[in-house]
């Protein structure tokens, strides 16, 4: 058994707890667009300390009452006794086991001493959840200290114009102004009027945040669980993020941006300082690191940290994450994992194994995610699991090792790595409906681009598909762009299967998961080999015999929906198209949304020369390509 949990030997097999057996052969129906409120959505796994159940979160749509609701599951480590633990009016979810196994966290907004999303705690034992903490500002996260005494929280300052009262949990008002009373003399509007939204940031937007207000920042605080004492960790109006506990609970790690205008200048950089108020920070990487994209993760014994770091800025929204590690006291720089750099794809969810000799990351490759244990000693990577397969949301706690996993035709669902290397399911909460389900094949495809490149995708035909049979096709574009479309159920893919449509997603270039040289290739310079990329797809399953050329269609959200502009610019054979949340004039967007870094760095500002004449080339779909008569 330690011997699987020091080195994440996964193997291919999934295999199932618990198989159902029918009385009789039922015949399976088409997914339809009812069953999408049907499903349920399982995540954030978490391993108790004993290693003998596992909480996780499910999320259920009430159709009747328009709401989605989650709650916090356990199921024990032999995949019996799945059972729902929360039931209140309102959702909880973050579950977390206190290091000693006495308690389950969660966080929730359920009515209590203080309102807003706040952190309670259920006894193992027995009794009702209660509630533990009262902040008044907008709690982002918490971690557990070693010996259970304390937390460590990330709360957000509350709106300036309610932080009198108690504070609201979760994000922002949209509108950034909050509901504070208008002044007097307001024409008999009443005394709900909204303020005027005053805007003063270089960045003053962000999705599912709205209107970003000045001077409102987050920070780490440590609470003590006995005297209910809450204090800041460090001093200063800066931001904060992603705290991580030493193994022996002296010292905590975070991310935070102190540059002169994050906003313009948007580099986070780790800090470590003692757990005690008013610590003082010492910073482990320069003002200049790409740090941020996770929490960062201690060595068993303390002396080394393990985090993820991003590309140059110009890159941005192309780049992979990259292994890094330093001296947790600063005394050496940090330095980049060979073994992984080597690899040339994108890494996440860092754990050290027990040793502290290797680390386990999750790989982004090729339509596929999957664990690998990586060796920087002898500079070596090892794949535990083949594709095709896509893990997610790793918990490994003393003997229990638990994951998201799931496929093309199957829901996403908690999965245990058992003692024979293989991964086992653990909850069922999409079983019945999905053994009711006729679905469509998905299989992998590759073909050459214009140029040579090699172009993967994904092509998933009708239920009952007979091949050589003509069916009209629909090209789904993926957003990001530095995303992929990999091997997890899609419900919206699914859906147009069922409705005889072939579907097919490819991973164009810009794509993740084919190495830094693939990603970055679009850079400043969009529309155009995504665009080769995409027509070749198109052309490859017309050769194929499946796509009818007479009946195509083509859409996508966000990048996907600036892909789908550019496709109908450039491509005259597609008869229906749908552009969600996208742009076809791009120097129009310059500065009214959350990407105005990305503008910045990747192309430049339009005003200067050289960057408008990129904003005009990579405009097409509103305007004539240039040559164009």
């Amino acid at each position: 058994m330690r011997a699987f949990f020091t080195r994440w030997s996964w193997s291919l097999a999934f295999v199932v707890a618990s198989v159902v057996l029918l009385p009789a052969q039922t015949a399976r129906r088409p997914l339809s667009l009812d069953d999408l409120a049907k499903m349920k959505e399982v995540r954030d796994p978490q391993c108790a300390p004993d290693g003998k159940s596992v909480a996780f979160v499910v999320q259920t749509t009430d159709v009747k009452d328009d709401k989605t609701s989650t709650h916090i599951w356990t199921v024990d480590i032999d995949g019996r006794n799945e059972r729902q633990i929360t039931s209140s009016q309102d959702s909880e979810s973050s579950p977390k086991f206190s290091p000693d196994g006495r308690y389950l966290s969660f966080t929730s907004s359920r009515p209590g001493k203080a309102r807003g999303n706040q952190v309670w705690l259920l006894d193992r034992s027995g009794g009702e959840a209660f509630q533990l903490t009262e902040v008044k500002g907008r709690l982002q996260g918490y971690e557990w200290s070693p010996d259970s005494k304390r937390l460590a929280l990330v709360v957000g300052d509350p709106d300036p114009e309610t932080a009198d009262a108690p504070a609201g949990g979760g994000a922002a008002p949209a509108a950034g102004a909050g509901s504070g009373t208008a002044a007097a003399g307001n024409g008999g509007r009443g005394n709900n009027v909204p303020k005027p939204i005053v805007i003063d940031r270089y960045k003053y937007k962000q999705d599912g945040q709205g209107y970003l207000l000045s001077g409102r920042h987050s920070y780490v605080y440590l609470f003590d669980i006995e005297s209910k004492k809450l204090d800041r960790l460090t001093g200063g109006k800066v931001d904060e993020a992603g705290p991580s506990w030493s193994p022996d609970g002296s010292r905590i790690v975070f991310m935070s941006n102190r540059n002169e205008d994050p906003d313009r200048e948007p580099s986070s950089q780790l800090f470590v300082a003692d757990a005690k108020p008013g610590a003082t920070e010492k910073a482990l990487t320069p003002k200049t690191s790409r740090g941020g994209r996770s929490r960062a993760e201690w060595s068993p014994d303390g002396t080394r940290i393990a985090f993820l770091e991003g590309d140059d800025k110009k890159y941005g929204a192309y780049g992979m994450e990259h292994l890094t590690l330093v001296a947790a006291d600063g005394s050496s720089a940090p330095v980049r994992v060979k073994a992984t750099e080597d690899l040339d794809r994108g890494v996440g969810s860092p754990r050290f194994a027990a040793d502290g000799n290797s680390l386990i990351v999750l790989v982004t490759d090729d339509r596929s995610v999957y664990p690998a244990m990586v060796t920087p000693a002898i500079n070596r990577v090892a794949k535990l699991l083949q594709p095709p397969v896509v893990v997610s949301s790793p918990s490994m706690v003393g003997m229990c090792a638990a994951a998201l996993s799931g496929g093309d035709s199957k829901a996403t669902e908690v999965y245990k790595m058992d003692a024979s290397h293989a991964l086992v399911q653990l909850t069922h909460q999409n079983d019945a409906l999905f053994g009711d389900l006729q679905l469509g094949r998905t299989e992998e495809i590759g073909f050459k681009s214009k140029d040579g490149t090699d172009v993967h995708a994904l092509l998933t035909t009708p239920p009952g598909y007979v091949a050589g049979t003509k069916v009209p096709t629909l090209l789904r574009i993926h957003g990001g762009p530095n995303g992929q479309d990999q091997h997890t159920f899609g419900f919206e893919r699914q859906w147009f299967a069922a409705n005889g449509y072939a579907v097919l997603a490819v991973n164009y270039r810009g794509s993740a998961g084919r190495g830094a040289k693939f990603s970055k290739a679009i850079a400043a310079d969009w529309g155009h080999y995504e665009v080769d990329d995409l027509q070749a797809g198109v052309d490859h399953v017309i050769k194929m015999g499946v796509a009818d050329p007479t009946r195509l269609g083509v859409g996508g959200w966000s990048y996907g929906g600036i892909l789908t502009d550019y496709m109908i610019a450039s491509d005259t054979r597609f008869k229906a198209a749908t552009s969600g949340a996208g742009t076809a004039f791009t120097v129009a967007f310059y500065g009214t949304d959350q990407y105005i870094i990305q503008y910045d760095y990747e192309i430049g500002p339009p005003w200067d020369a050289k960057a408008w004449e990129t904003y005009q080339k990579i405009s097409y779909p509103a305007r004539s390509r240039p040559g164009d008569t």
